[in-house]
């Protein structure tokens, strides 16, 4: 099994593990969870080290349903301050360093015509991915667990009805291996290539400054946009961002402390956080 197979593998336990520990009204045990999972507790164990670096004990405290409040006492940032601190350019998702381009309003307008995008289906730690990108970057990262491949090919290609779309997933492996961290870094960064309206672009570079295994509210984004009665209109760019994970859009939660909504679904951000929170802490 390679690398980013396996990483697929473990999101499906963890994503079975989390429907358990949802269901139960306390925390469950080792034996337990791997019990109900058909495993022996050593096996199971070594899955959440490979995955997050923690215990299942441990992990299971960040999925706890007050995880993001939780997050928000102790990980909350200010993207005024984030810059300050020297947070955002080294606490990304595996230590990524992205660069990024949008595209022009007009083209945009468009709705992608006279664009190719290449596209393919591959693995990721929080299960199938389909990543999209143009010849200067990922344009689309769409997550298929909890909506299936169809509706996800769908919702991704619908963002650019007017493009021309070609498979190729070789094409786009090595922006992949780099994104999912399965291959060791060239040095280069990771091209990213927005395609938005320019309000939803300002949105999208503000949730980039959001350092790993932190989170902010909807209302700091509207802040630091220079937006502050926008709220509304800064949650649905957020739920319209085409590129998940690397435009950690999972960051933004609400003001109470909820975990908002998620585009592919509520699953898959707890998982994130989850993820991000445990392996900073680790």
């Amino acid at each position: 099994m390679n690398a980013m197979n396996e990483k697929g593998y473990h999101y499906q336990v963890m994503r079975r593990a989390i429907d358990l520990i949802d269901a139960g009204e306390g925390e469950l045990t080792l034996e337990a969870l791997a019990g109900q999972m058909n495993m022996s507790p050593a096996h199971f164990q070594r899955l959440f080290s490979a995955w997050v670096g923690v215990s299942p004990k441990r992990y299971q405290q960040y999925l706890a349903l007050g995880q993001a409040k939780e997050m928000l006492a102790r990980k909350f940032t200010t993207l005024e301050t984030a810059d300050a601190a020297g947070l955002s350019g080294t606490g990304r998702l595996h230590d990524l360093f992205l660069r990024w381009e949008a595209m022009s309003p007009g083209a945009f307008a468009r709705k992608g015509r006279g664009l190719r995008i290449y596209r393919g289906w591959f693995d990721s730690p929080f299960g199938p991915a389909l990543v999209m990108g143009t010849e200067r970057g990922i344009c689309g990262i769409g997550f298929a667990a909890e909506m299936g491949k169809a509706a996800t090919m769908a919702d991704l290609v619908s963002r650019w009805p007017e493009a021309e779309f070609v498979e190729d997933t070789e094409r786009l492996r090595p922006w992949v291996q780099g994104a999912f961290g399965a291959a060791a870094r060239s040095g280069e960064p990771t091209p990213l290539h927005l395609i938005g309206a320019p309000f939803q672009i300002k949105v999208w570079e503000a949730l980039l400054r959001i350092p790993s295994g932190h989170v902010t509210t909807y209302s700091e984004i509207a802040e630091a946009i220079g937006r502050p009665r926008a709220v509304r209109a800064v949650g649905t760019a957020v739920g319209r961002n085409p590129v998940s994970l690397l435009i950690p859009c999972h960051r933004a939660l609400r003001k109470s402390g909820g975990l908002g909504g998620y585009h592919w679904g509520l699953p898959v951000k707890r998982s994130i956080l989850a993820w991000e929170a445990a392996r900073a802490e680790a």
